[in-house]
């Protein structure tokens, strides 16, 4: 396949555009070239289907396993409250019986029956005991189910484990108390204890221990629904199960990775808390290999389908001559099919009449035998009328088509008159040759009649209306039939209702019962609309601006009956456009200034461009300097070297960067600005003006506070904006001569707070001579500058960009007494706003920064 040639270097103003270049390169082909790359174009196309149906299959997958973890995660949440409520439930129960416990009103038997009781009625439950302070057990109640070696009996004292340090715990916390023993007192099946503390007159009398099945905690406090969809275990703080059965890890497949991954969510149970988990996994729902199958079957198809577009590509080739065979007829339906399928009148270059359809003869009385062959004056033509009609003929055969179509009156058979409209196409065959003229004919003798009445009618009810200096139309309420509109009105919007419904919805007179129910198919438009208070209510008033006649309009609308009974809306617009051209003068002005300062600043961005280059470019003149001098000593080492290329290389990106950022920042009214590390952009701004103050012999300091925010800033402006301060500072320090101690520029990052907002400052100090009194005011003016070479904008475009981003900068001098000692230059920019912070990422991962 033949590769199109590399487009022509970029020379300024004499770059060819790519899609012209294209085009030239295409036409340069030959018709056999042509075809070849034609027939990509069906690959190309299923290729990039192949391509939309694996992403969809991706993206349904995706979609599915989010709605999946979606629905498990509410169904175990579920799941979680009712397991809470079923042990708060228990605990306010057992903590009754605490409370007539310490209040001396349960013996022993009203606490045992009150335990067998609960036990009975509550699966989960398997025992309950009471326990004096000295840990002996006064009465105990355990459920059938518990086996020998967790029954407690009357008058034992509690061992050293679990039990004990959860008693003393609920001793020192007054308070209920959930424990699980991890099975050193003998337990074969997991257990949960509750100890609810007894107290009488502030005393510590004792604890009431609950001791619940973990199963059956799960089986009866889980809902059906859950445990039918998902696989669900109680778990310890050790992720050891306690309850239910978990799934077995599934082995992955080679065709679906996706599957090996167990669907599960587990939540705390409260209030156990860390040590009771709650978790249920998803039972495997993919398809599985139908799914896969299905991906290949639509992959195998679309193989076929790109084989059959290239065979079909082929065989079209040899139709072709075939084709063009049909190309004339294809013409002739067109030409028919362009005009009016009324009575249709084909003519030759010379006026004769070679074809008439059935609906023409049927129009005029005359059979096709009659009419085809005849040449002017035909039959159905007045005789009054030959001239006018001899005249239309020659225009229509000279080519001057009218696209309305002309009137005339046509003659039938049997001597009556009728009115009828022309429209005329012109007929080409195959060769591109026109061969004469299709003429469609429509009778309009009863639509004329009707226009005449109503136009009559019409001139009768809006002669006393035609005369006014204001705008009037009528249209009924719910449907865009205009009723009624005035001279004025049609010079100012036509005949159409388009400029009233304008004027009602610009001047909001329209009722909010209609507009909600006209958006009802089943219901009256009107319906809810009070009549007899519309009518009789007083018009309402409003000034509107209406850009396409351009002039303000005072609207009054009122409501009435119309004379077929119909509620119709009247509005009336009055010419208030003198009055209100006083009022818009001032924001004419406005504009106008708005688009002088624009006019200086693409004025100012040619110099600007020039003067910002310099820094990048004079980085790179150093890095080829150094690199060249440590080679020619033989004092560089690869790494060394490949170092300072990839410095170089960055910093011609960075003037490329620059030309476009300055560029857009002259086009746009706001910058590229995007969520921006301070700690990145100083570091990038000081390895820049490092190599400047260097030549200078001036000692770069800097200190950055930690942990500042992140700022929504166009970061290469805002380090042009430091390069160009520190630049500043070292070219005044070499200016005032001074001494090497006293060479030192120090750029500091802080956060401040200016006017109750929440900014970060950045400051340049250095110890130049400072700035004069007479300087100062004219600072950051275009095209002021100190300098004998200086083009004055650099300045001048930092606090632009400063601003841009909502910043301020200013500058003062530094004094020791009546000495001055330095300049400083801050500026500030706001922090991101909580909205900021959700910006696309992407944007600041489509231009990688090169580290230096």
């Amino acid at each position: 396949m033949e590769r199109p040639p590399s487009p022509p270097p970029a020379t300024g103003p004499a770059v060819v555009a790519p899609v012209r270049w294209w085009r030239t390169w295409w036409r340069s082909l030959s018709p056999t070239r042509q075809d070849r790359f034609a027939a990509l174009a069906p690959l190309a196309a299923v290729l990039m289907f192949l391509a939309a149906i694996v992403a969809a299959f991706w993206y349904l997958r995706m979609e599915e396993g989010e709605r999946e973890q979606e629905a498990l995660k509410r169904d175990v949440e579920y799941a979680q409250q009712r397991v809470r409520l079923r042990l708060l439930e228990r605990q306010e129960q057992i903590m009754r019986i605490a409370r007539d416990l310490s209040n001396q009103d349960l013996e022993r038997a009203d606490f045992v029956a009150r335990a067998e009781g609960l036990i009975s009625q509550y699966p989960e439950l398997q025992a309950i005991s009471w326990i004096d302070d000295r840990r002996r057990i006064r009465a105990s109640h355990a459920a059938p189910t518990v086996t020998s070696g967790q029954l407690r009996v009357a008058g034992e004292v509690l061992r050293n484990g679990d039990t004990a340090d959860t008693f003393s715990l609920a001793r020192d916390l007054q308070q209920p108390v959930y424990a699980q023993p991890n099975g050193t007192e003998g337990e074969t099946a997991p257990l949960l204890q509750l100890q609810v503390p007894l107290a009488a007159q502030g005393k510590f009398t004792g604890v009431v221990l609950a001791e619940y099945s973990i199963d059956s905690l799960l089986r009866y406090g889980t809902p059906t629904e859950v445990l039918a969809r998902y696989a669900v275990t109680m778990l310890d703080g050790h992720d050891q199960v306690l309850a239910g059965s978990a799934l077995t890890p599934r082995s992955a497949s080679g065709l679906l990775p996706w599957t090996a991954r167990a669907n599960e969510y587990e939540v705390p149970v409260s209030p156990v808390g860390n040590g009771l988990v709650l978790r249920a996994q998803a039972y495997r729902t993919s398809l599985g290999v139908v799914g896969s199958g299905l991906f290949w079957l639509v992959g195998t198809l679309s193989a076929m389908t790109a084989w059959l577009l290239i065979a079909t590509w082929r065989h079209t080739r040899r139709r072709m001559q075939a084709q063009q065979a049909l190309v004339a007829e294809t013409n002739f339906r067109r030409a028919m099919e362009n005009s009016i399928l009324t009575g249709m009148r084909a003519l030759d270059m010379q006026g004769r009449i070679t074809y008439v359809n059935a609906a023409f003869c049927q129009m005029t009385g005359w059979n096709e035998a009659d009419l085809v062959g005849q040449s002017p004056p035909y039959t159905y033509w007045p005789e009054s009328d030959h001239e006018a009609l001899h005249a239309k003929l020659r225009d229509e055969l000279s080519g001057k088509v009218t696209l309305g179509g002309f009137q005339v009156r046509v003659k039938r058979k049997s001597g009556t008159l009728f009115d009828a409209r022309l429209y005329v196409s012109p007929l080409i065959d195959a060769h591109g040759h026109q061969t004469g003229w299709m003429t469609s004919m429509t009778d309009i003798t009863e639509p004329n009649r009707v226009r005449e009445q109503l136009s009559a009618s019409h001139e009768r009810f809006t002669i006393v209306l035609e005369s006014l200096d204001a705008s009037v139309s009528v249209a009924p309420l719910g449907s865009e039939e205009l009723l009624f509109a005035n001279k004025l009105y049609r010079q100012w919007f036509g005949s159409q209702t388009g400029g009233h419904l304008q004027l009602v919805a610009q001047a909001g007179v329209l009722p909010s019962t209609t507009a909600s129910a006209r958006g009802m198919d089943d219901e009256d438009g009107l319906m809810g609309l009070p009549t007899d208070p519309l009518t009789s209510a007083r018009s309402e008033n409003a000034e509107i601006y209406l850009p396409d006649l351009g002039k303000w309009l005072e609207v009054r609308s009122r409501y009435l009956n119309w004379v077929d009974g119909r509620l119709a809306q009247m509005v009336i617009a009055t010419d208030i456009t003198p009055r209100r051209q006083a009022e818009e003068q001032a924001a004419r002005q406005a504009e106008r200034a708005q688009s002088v300062s624009r006019l200086i600043t693409m004025g100012e961005m040619a110099s600007s461009v020039a003067h910002e280059l310099n820094q990048p470019l004079t980085a790179i003149s150093n890095y080829c300097s150094g690199m060249v001098s440590r080679i020619e000593s033989g004092q560089i080492t690869e790494e060394a070297l490949l170092s300072a290329l990839q410095k170089t290389a960055h910093q011609a990106q960075r003037a490329g960067q620059i030309i476009q950022r300055i560029r857009a920042f002259v086009k746009r009214s706001e910058p590229n600005r995007a969520l921006a590390d301070v700690h990145t952009m100083v570091s990038e701004a000081v390895e820049l003006a490092d190599i400047e103050l260097r030549r200078h012999n001036v000692r770069l300091t800097h200190y950055v506070a930690a942990r500042l925010p992140q700022v929504m800033a166009d970061t290469i402006l805002i380090e042009q904006v430091l390069v160009n301060l520190m630049k500043n500072g070292a070219e005044s320090i070499e200016h005032a001569q001074r001494p090497p101690p006293r060479r030192s520029v120090e750029l500091r990052v802080v956060p401040r707070q200016v006017e109750g907002r929440e900014v970060i400052e950045f400051t340049v100090q250095d110890t130049g001579k400072g700035l004069a009194p007479e300087v100062l005011e004219h600072l950051f003016e275009a095209f002021f500058s100190t300098k004998q070479e200086g083009m004055g904008m650099g300045l001048n475009l930092c606090r632009s960009i400063v601003e841009s981003h909502q910043g301020r900068m200013q500058a003062e001098n530094l004094y020791n007494g009546p000495e001055v000692t330095g300049c400083r230059f801050s500026f500030w920019l706001p922090l991101a706003q909580p909205a900021d912070a959700t910006t696309n990422s992407v944007a600041n991962a489509s231009h990688p920064r090169t580290p230096a």
